[in-house]
């Protein structure tokens, strides 16, 4: 989930490159961040560490060098502290590193290292790797040092060491993404691609059990067991480095909320679903798994393919899993929901699923991800990069696609298409001027509450379910989705005189029941706010939007990723970089 990035080139503003490219990184974590460079004049690896979000900092009093690397963490291994703040050094000095993912048995390796002198600074696993790279070099090449930290360590990790003597970065990695950039004169490392976006777009994404060394105009590529070489089979990213900036926005999160309409209307008319379609038709049984607002997506897919494809579909979190694998053989379709295509609980998921001969399906935002590379066949989100942690428009474009994918499997992939043509023009008057004052008005209403109560029956559930968890992940109000009908069997015992519940209603078979609901909760003085396209007795306020039938469920989750941007803004919170969270879920 850290941030890394890397600059080997002709520039002697390493340093700097670096450090702008941690800025665009530090949504994968922002608990600490530090740059290494090693200087073309002196004698030792020159660091900078600090806790926090980057903010206004820089990096101007590190010398010039036309190599370095860099870090922003999200914690795992000891608290946030600037001793904890990666790059971290070995005793000597020489050696600089910086990690993504856990080193399961590091506690035996620095026992070990401590009784052979060895001194440790911090608390982290991470310093275990420079320790033993500096033991490992006294007798090899750092590349060499490197295969065999990783023949001694457990666990998925990604790992970047540069050596005072030796003018090369070295990078390995088995689980945590790194992506290598390719320019004339320069080469980068980041462990997200839109991070390159400013400088190139010819990248290759390494695979596990790769290792790359990368030297001044040269990058080799080797088996990270063998030591073999292997062939770098570049290719091209399709974004655009104009998303990388928030524009005239505030927050990311508003303008990637901002963007979904036309999210929408690009899915709708550029996608062809036919090979995947054919997986599905082919499958005797088919998962659905994400994790987070992914999992929302998974288990949209229930209600959607049974509605429109009369297909069965089992949805489950990806981590939970395990217990349904003993199901899993070469007759079975895994589609695998991912923005990032490198959660780590996907990822492990997919390998064991594929293990037992199953079929898998990516549906992810992100070209030459490690999901992408595992599945059989893939379905590009097309959000473009999204830098918020919490997500948006790539929840918006997996369920667009999922909408798509149902009609094709009917054959009916034109009523899918007007059906999304008519939610994005809808899109446009939710997100309009108008409506955002009156969603900030009611944000207003709530901000002071601790809790919050968010209600759904069918489908809607799914909206219930990501407005909720929305609003906890960045207003920090405790906000609970609950199914309409299983009020009455206990969450009805929390409703007093008062507590204030958003209420998703659709025109669906679900309507009378949900108002039904609606009525038990306001019998007990709670108050009802409707997100509805029809006003009912019933609801004390209403935000209204107009029925468009499965594409309802995208405008009540925009309507609820508004009304969370307001309720953080009004609470004084960063909506973009919520506390304890990062955007790619990389550790297990």
């Amino acid at each position: 989930m850290c941030g890394i990035f890397s600059y080997l080139g002709d520039s002697q503003q390493a340093a700097q490159i670096v450090f702008s490219g941690l800025k665009s990184l530090e949504y994968r974590g922002y608990d600490s961040w530090g740059v290494a460079v090693i200087p073309t004049q002196g004698k030792q690896i020159q660091i900078k560490k600090r806790v926090g979000k980057i903010g206004q900092a820089n990096v101007d009093q590190l010398s010039s060098g036309n190599l370095a690397i860099g870090h922003t963490r999200w914690a795992t291994h000891g608290g946030v502290t600037q001793l904890n703040a990666h790059p971290h050094l070995d005793c000597s000095g020489k050696i600089a590193v910086v990690h993504n993912g856990i080193i399961e048995n590091y506690l035996p390796l620095k026992n070990k290292l401590k009784q052979q002198t060895h001194q440790f600074v911090s608390e982290t696993d991470t310093e275990v790797v420079s320790h033993l790279l500096e033991k490992y070099c006294q007798q090899m090449s750092l590349a060499k040092a490197i295969r065999k930290v990783f023949k001694n360590i457990t666990g998925h990790n990604a790992i970047i060491a540069t050596h005072l003597e030796e003018q090369q970065i070295v990078a390995a990695k088995n689980g945590s993404p790194l992506v290598i950039g390719f320019t004339s004169n320069a080469t980068y490392l980041a462990s997200d691609p839109s991070a390159l976006l400013p400088y190139t777009k010819t990248v290759y994404f390494l695979q596990d059990g790769e290792m790359a060394v990368i030297e001044v105009n040269k990058v080799s590529l080797f088996d990270l067991q063998t030591g073999k070489e292997l062939l770098i089979n570049k290719q091209e990213l399709a974004w655009q480095s104009t998303n990388l900036d928030k524009g005239k926005y505030h927050y990311f999160m508003e303008k990637e909320i901002l963007e979904q309409d036309r999210v929408i209307t690009q899915i709708a008319t550029s996608n062809s679903y036919a090979p995947v379609t054919e997986l599905i038709k082919k499958a005797k049984q088919i998962y659905v798994i994400g994790c987070g607002t992914a999992s929302y997506a998974a288990w949209a897919s229930q209600y959607i393919f049974a509605q429109v494809a009369d297909q069965k579909i089992n949805w489950c979190v990806a981590e939970e899993f395990a217990h349904l694998l003993k199901f899993v053989d070469q007759d079975t379709l895994i589609i695998a929901i991912s923005q990032s295509g490198e959660t780590m609980d996907i990822i492990e998921t997919v390998n064991q699923a594929k293990k037992r001969g199953a079929k898998i399906i990516a549906l992810t935002n992100v070209l030459g991800s490690t999901l992408f590379r595992l599945a059989d066949d893939s379905i590009l989100i097309g959000a473009g990069p999204e830098k918020g942690v919490a997500s948006t428009k790539a929840f918006v474009g997996m369920l667009s696609h999922l909408i798509m994918l149902a009609y094709s499997l009917k054959g009916l992939p034109e009523v899918g298409q007007k059906m999304l043509l008519d939610t994005a023009q809808e899109v446009k008057k939710i997100t309009s001027p108008l409506m955002r004052i009156k969603i900030k008005g009611l944000a207003s209403q709530l901000k002071d509450d601790d809790k919050l109560f968010v209600i759904g029956r069918g489908i809607a559930n799914i909206a219930a379910a990501e407005i909720a968890l929305k609003i906890k992940e960045i207003s920090y109000i405790h906000a609970e989705s609950v199914i309409g009908g299983e009020l009455k069997h206990g969450p009805l015992a929390l409703i007093e005189k008062g507590v204030k519940c958003l209420v998703i209603v659709f025109a669906d078979d679900y309507y009378l029941a949900t108002i039904g609901s609606s009525m038990e909760i306001k019998a007990r003085g709670a108050e009802i706010i409707g997100i509805s396209s029809q006003d009912s007795p019933v609801f004390d306020q209403l935000i209204k939007f107009k029925d468009r039938e499965l594409g309802s469920l995208i405008l009540a989750v925009i309507i609820g990723q508004l009304l969370s941007y307001e309720l953080t803004l009004l609470k004084g919170l960063d909506p973009d970089m919520p506390r304890n969270l990062a955007k790619s879920v990389t550790v297990g």
